[in-house]
């Protein structure tokens, strides 16, 4: 039986409250942002159940008025998303400049959908159902459609018996730490029902360059389709699996047992286990290198270090030594945690400069398309105070993401509802997948996570 469609009930454009004199002026992008241009835009967002007021006819006109409203005041300190990109370009000498206007848009989107499902209906199927893709807006669009679309949507989406809120947000402006700065910031403004508030952690706009560098930083290109490239991944199942606080706390004791250590961190010992299991269910050759991959923030890294909550994109993935198949999965789980260990040590200062005086040289839009398949890709981030957003509806029951930057061997790393436990979302081809779930020692730690209205 086919699943309902979603609804598309209205649309409008949200500006920001005032205009401040910042917002007047262009918003530089740097080269931590302008790589990011042909990847998708960011997709999460939170399911909550209906609260018992909900049976009140306004309930929901009434919702939707206060998330404009504070959306509105949020995009105050986040001007940026209510702007478009632009490109100015010239020949003599050349010019490939992309910009965030700030002023002369329409301002960021809000859309009010609808689904004929219930919760159960989205956290019940083994696989997450392919109609939490419409829970979004920026289907497939990459971030250098930011030129002609929002940077920033928030769809709301009634159930019957819940309410999904989804944001998607230009990558090309934020990465994870900015993108749930953002969610918790319009989160504590709604919550404060019009109070005056100083905000917990206000972003800061100021732009990071490399010293002698920027704002301007030209492209080597005339034409966009010489670095856009809309990638669609291959069949995919996506699932989401869930480790307790104690299964964590297992998985960390083991690996450092087995290394002698104490150094392994739990999320280090995580991402092993997944590196190993993944690597197992492809049924690799022996000879065939992989390695593992974590998204890391690294406003810290840097000498002087940026502010945690620096607006932007300071991310860079940590790679570990490339490792024959068979090797890793000769050894066992604290030998791989190791591997990761080290990898993550040696992302300093040094490391990063090295990374961005290569991109200087030649600068480059990425694309997703190229990410080794034998590889995995741990994403996201169980530090983002996910949880913490409730828009008078409660803690929300679950999390979910949309289509964007998704590819075999991509692991997406949640908050979990209970405190200390992590969500993990896999996305692999429907053989991989099927091996990973019957995979004892993948199974032994993970769980399903499960729904009890």
């Amino acid at each position: 039986m086919e699943s309902p469609n979603v609804k598309y009930i209205s649309e409008c454009f949200i500006q920001p409250h005032l205009a401040s004199e910042e917002s007047k002026q262009p918003f530089y992008l740097t080269p931590s942002d302008l790589p990011m241009l042909s990847f998708h835009y960011i997709q999460k967002g939170l399911l909550f159940t209906k609260p018992p007021e909900a049976r009140n006819p306004c309930f929901l006109q009434t919702l939707l008025a206060k998330l404009k409203h504070s959306l509105s005041l949020a995009l105050v300190h986040f001007y940026p998303l209510a702007g478009r990109l632009v490109t100015k370009k010239e020949q003599d000498p050349h010019l490939y400049l992309v910009y965030v206007d700030c002023s002369n848009t329409p301002g960021a989107k809000f859309i009010h959908a609808s689904l004929d499902m219930s919760i159960s209906d989205i956290l019940s199927p083994t696989d997450v159902p392919l109609v939490v893709q419409s829970f979004f807006d920026h289907d497939r669009a990459v971030n250098h459609d930011g030129h002609t679309t929002s940077l920033l949507t928030a769809q709301v989406t009634e159930l019957v018996d819940g309410v999904f809120i989804g944001l998607s947000m230009n990558h090309s402006l934020v990465d994870g730490t900015s993108y749930w700065n953002f969610f918790n910031t319009w989160s504590e403004i709604f919550q404060a029902q019009n109070n005056n508030i100083t905000l917990s952690n206000p972003p800061v706009m100021d732009r990071w360059f490399p010293e002698g560098l920027g704002p301007i930083i030209s492209l080597p290109y005339t034409e966009p389709s010489e670095f856009i490239d809309r990638f669609e991944a291959f069949k995919l199942r996506e699932r989401m699996f869930h480790f307790s606080s104690e299964s964590l706390a297992k998985l960390k004791a083991k690996a450092n047992s087995e290394c002698n250590t104490s150094k392994i961190s739990t999320f280090q010992a995580l991402s092993a286990l997944l590196w190993r299991t993944i690597t197992r269910a492809r049924v690799l050759p022996p000879d065939q290198e992989t390695s593992c991959k974590l998204a890391a923030n690294n406003r810290a890294r840097l000498d002087p270090p940026l502010a945690p909550n620096y607006f932007g994109n300071s991310v860079y993935p940590i790679t570990s030594e490339p490792i024959k198949a068979g090797e890793l999965l000769d050894h066992g789980l604290g030998w791989a945690a190791l591997k990761v260990h080290r990898a993550v040590v040696n992302l300093n200062h040094q490391a990063l400069k090295g990374f961005l005086d290569h991109w200087l040289k030649s600068p480059a839009v990425f694309s997703p398309r190229f990410f080794d398949p034998f590889s995995v890709m741990m994403g996201s981030s169980p530090r983002f105070d996910m949880y913490r957003n409730e828009f008078g509806l409660g803690k929300a029951v679950a999390l979910r993401s949309g289509y964007a930057n998704k590819f075999s061997g991509k692991v997406s790393a949640f908050q979990g509802c209970e405190a200390g436990s992590i969500d993990l979302e896999v996305c692999l081809p429907p053989e991989a997948m099927r091996a990973l779930e019957s995979d004892d020692e993948f199974m032994e730690a993970a769980s399903v996570a499960s729904y009890d209205p």
